[in-house]
This record gives C-alpha cells, structure tokens and sequence, in this order.
C-alpha cells in the first residue's frame, strides 16, 4: 500500500517536480556566467545564501506576521462568503441583488481600492486584513453559491415527493454534492490571502514578507528579495496543501468523489 501511494506520488508530480530542478540549474548557469546581472537576477544559490543569512529576521518575524494576516482574513473571508453564499441560495431575490455586485467588484483593480482601505483602517493589521478579506471572498461566496444552485437537482423533485422537507434536502443532498465546488473556492481563497497580505504590507507596515520584499527592492538587494518571494510562494503552496488535506478528509468521510 505504500509502494502505490510513493509511486501514485512520483507519478503525479516527479515531471513537475524535475521542470522546476532544469528551470534552477539553467538559471545558475546563466547568472554564474554573467549572461544576466546579479542585481538584476541573482542566482539561486545566492538566494538561498541570502535566506540562510536573514532566517532569524524572516522566519522570526516577518513569515509570522504574514501567517497571521492570512489565517485571520480567510477565516473572516471563508465564514462570511459561506452564510452570504449560503443565504444566496436560500433567499433568490438576495442572489439576484448581490450577485451582479460581486461582479463588478471583481472589474475594480485591488492595487487602486488598497490606499482606500488602509486610509480606513489605518497600517495597523486591521488594514491588511481588509485587503486581504476583499481580496479572498469572492472565490468562497462564488463556491458556496454555485455548488448548492447545481447540486442535487436531479434528487430534488424526488426528495420533494417523498416527503423531504426543505431543510432535509439542504442538509443530506444538497451541502454534501456542494463540498467540491465549495472547496474549489476555498483552494483559491487561501492562494489569493497570501497575494491580498502581501498588497498590504507593500503599502505600508513595519512587518511581513511583503513588506520586507519591499524594502530590499528600494535598496536593491535583489538575492534578500527573491528569498522573501520564495518563502511566501512557500507559504502559498502549503496553505494550498492544508485546504487539499481538508477537502480529501470530509469528502472521503462523506463518502463522494470528485
């Protein structure tokens, strides 16, 4: 059983996995034979240099005050896109209110709404947890909506004859079918907390990666500035990793496949 899992692994990502080992080794080449500046493109043994050097300061903190903004704006992004989403579906005449709102929402560029949104709330972490709430909500208002309108239609008149109530219906078919496409939000709120935390601290702060990456860009000390993009595309990729677990957990305890 295990010898399938490693080799289901291996399957599934070594190409991947061997892309990224090319793409490292060509760039080393290239910077270490001056085809690019260092300034400009620093090699990646520099960059891990530079992230050794500085871990006490990003791993001590920076990452925590990142971590922090993140975890707070996808919860506070998770819990109020689901009861909206939820309350979507329940209620039609609110989905046809708020939705075309959402919309036009998503039209507006976050970079120009973020000095508003500090300007409201200030640099202290109440701020950037509003970038990233604006930033991380409509994936989970879009997943919850969309995965109760189209799950269980096909039960739905057959439940309704049998007796079903409105509340069974939502409860046993509907939510349960709806967990994929709920979760498919979530996986792109999680991401997209990490994009609105780091908008928030380039705009202003004294903590964070963003802000961190920031401020060795104006120095330009590009190999510290890679560092920091690499620990939050770190940072990126196990957040996504925990919603996946999440998801595989309750979808497998609920008994459905993707």
């Amino acid at each position: 059983m295990r010898a399938l899992r490693i080799k289901r692994l291996l399957h599934n990502y070594a190409p991947a996995a061997l892309l990224v080992l090319v793409i490292i080794v060509v760039w080393e080449v290239i910077v270490r034979f001056g085809e690019v500046a260092a300034f400009i493109l620093p090699a990646p043994s520099s960059v891990w240099a530079a992230l050794l050097e500085h871990r006490t300061l990003l791993l001590g903190v920076h990452l925590p005050a990142t971590l922090q903004e993140i975890l707070l704006g996808f919860l506070l992004s998770a819990g109020c896109g689901t009861l909206l989403g939820l309350g979507m579906h329940l209620f039609r005449p609110l989905a046809k209110a708020v939705y075309p709102l959402l919309i036009v929402s998503q039209t507006i560029p976050l970079i120009a709404l973020s000095p508003i949104l500090i300007m409201w709330f200030g640099y202290s972490l109440g701020g950037k947890i509003a970038v990233v709430f604006l930033t991380a909500f409509f994936p989970v208002v879009v997943g919850t909506y969309d995965g109760l309108y189209k799950s269980g239609e096909q039960y739905k008149e057959l439940l309704l004859t049998l007796g079903a109530s409105r509340r069974q219906l939502l409860v046993k078919t509907q939510i349960p079918l709806a967990l994929p496409a709920y979760f498919s939000g979530l996986k792109l709120s999680i991401v997209y907390c990490v994009i609105g935390a780091t908008i928030g601290e380039w705009l202003g702060g004294s903590r964070g990666l963003g802000y961190y990456s920031r401020r060795m860009a104006g120095n330009l000390h590009s190999a510290e500035l890679f560092a920091a993009v690499f620990l939050l595309s770190v940072l990126g990729v196990l957040l996504f990793l925990s919603v996946c677990a999440a998801e595989q957990i309750i979808v497998k305890k609920r008994g459905l496949r993707r």
